[in-house]
């Protein structure tokens, strides 16, 4: 098992604050998503981006691998697996839960390394001796279309496949039985928690996402296709719009009672000036607004 370094796939340094590995993530999920990238290796990179973020998104999954991390390894180290005379035993943050990732190759979705399932997925920690009698409890993590839509998605747990379908607008912490599922016959307890997603944010119900308009659209007004959970939508962009600008598309949130709604967010971009003609328009810009 080859230990990876999650820092150095999302290009920040080991110290960063939430926001900036949130931001990396955002950046570098929408540049290697592969129904956007052209780049022959987009997939694999998306897949590591993904798990990266899996990883240090969480405190208590990014303090066990801050222990793990300090110990040396740099990417490609052999690393012992847990029971193997070293390994990740005695690492703090020891889950109770093990991590379940739901399959089908979108974002958020699993398809993660063995040295991330070794680290937070069954069996982590080495050998903890009899286990209770009782439910077995595990984490799933949800893509948000999932939650959304109410779909079937197909997990993988001990050697077999299982189809989970996911109601509507479910909530992190609530639970998935199973029954007959877990260890020894008894039930599987799945608790929900969302997983993390290139384009969206969650806020209670709502759906945050940040649109990149031009300066002319912010200025002049436009309309543009904006993605939700549901399918791309029309916004119209008021004119004289300003960077942080928010606006709403109701009901276009994750379901409940009081469906949620998706919160745009306007940041406008200034594109490098590519030709003469386009390097003249700006200095047009420059000398009207002086």
């Amino acid at each position: 098992m080859q230990f990876k370094d999650y820092y150095e796939i999302l290009g920040v340094e080991p110290n960063a604050g939430e926001s900036e590995i949130k931001s990396a993530y955002r950046r570098l999920a929408r540049k290697y998503h592969p129904d956007v990238s052209k780049e022959a290796d987009a997939e694999e990179k998306f897949k590591a981006v993904n798990e990266a973020y899996e990883a240090l998104r969480d405190p208590q999954k990014r303090a066990a691998y801050d222990q793990l991390r300090s110990r040396g390894y740099r990417p490609g180290d052999d690393v012992q697996p847990p029971g193997a005379g070293g390994g990740f035993h005695g690492a703090p943050g020891d889950f109770d839960f093990d991590e379940i990732f739901a399959g089908g190759g979108g974002p958020g979705s699993g398809g993660f390394s063995d040295f991330f399932e070794q680290m937070f997925g069954r069996g982590r920690g080495g050998a903890r001796g009899p286990q209770p009698t009782g439910p077995t409890r595990a984490r799933l993590s949800v893509p948000l279309e999932s939650v959304y839509g109410g779909n079937s998605i197909r997990i993988g747990l001990n050697g077999k496949s299982l189809d989970v379908r996911i109601p509507k607008g479910i909530r992190p912490g609530q639970l998935i039985r199973l029954a007959g599922q877990g260890s020894n016959g008894g039930d599987l307890l799945l608790e929900i928690e969302y997983a993390a997603h290139p384009d969206f944010e969650v806020d209670g119900r709502n759906i945050l996402y940040i649109l990149d308009v031009m300066p002319w659209q912010a200025a002049l007004g436009a309309v543009m296709s904006v993605p939700t959970l549901g399918g791309s939508v029309e916004l119209k962009i008021p004119a004289g719009s300003d960077a942080g600008k928010k606006l709403r598309l109701r009901g276009r949130g994750l379901p409940g009672q009081t469906p949620g709604d998706q919160i745009v967010e306007l940041e406008i971009m200034a594109p490098l000036p590519q030709t003469p003609a386009q390097r003249a328009a700006y200095e047009g810009l420059r000398d009207a607004f002086d």
